[in-house]
């Protein structure tokens, strides 16, 4: 499933994704399309919070597309939020 929420700032990407994560079938995946770089660690903390993992790939200058899809066992949430503000600055910084 994709959703595209370029445009819009926090908290609207997370909470829709937030939201989109909770309607998905057991096992797809959700693709997020942002153009806003605080979703870059807002989305994949909510789905980690959800017990799904994140990777992020630029699709164009100043855009992502960030991939949530389902942990295989159960996700350290400590772990995940260090990684997760590791690649957001990272990816933020161009």
């Amino acid at each position: 499933m994709e959703l595209d929420v370029r445009g819009e700032m926090c908290p609207y990407p997370a909470m829709k994704a937030r939201e989109a994560l909770a309607k998905l079938p057991a096992g797809e995946c959700l693709e997020v399309l942002t153009d806003h770089a605080p979703a870059l660690s807002t989305v994949p903390w909510e789905g980690a919070k959800l017990n799904y993992r994140s990777t992020i790939e630029p699709v164009g200058r100043g855009t992502w597309r960030i991939r949530l899809e389902p942990a295989e066992g159960t996700l350290d949430q400590k772990k995940a939020l260090a990684e997760i503000a590791r690649r957001a600055a990272e990816l933020s910084k161009g």
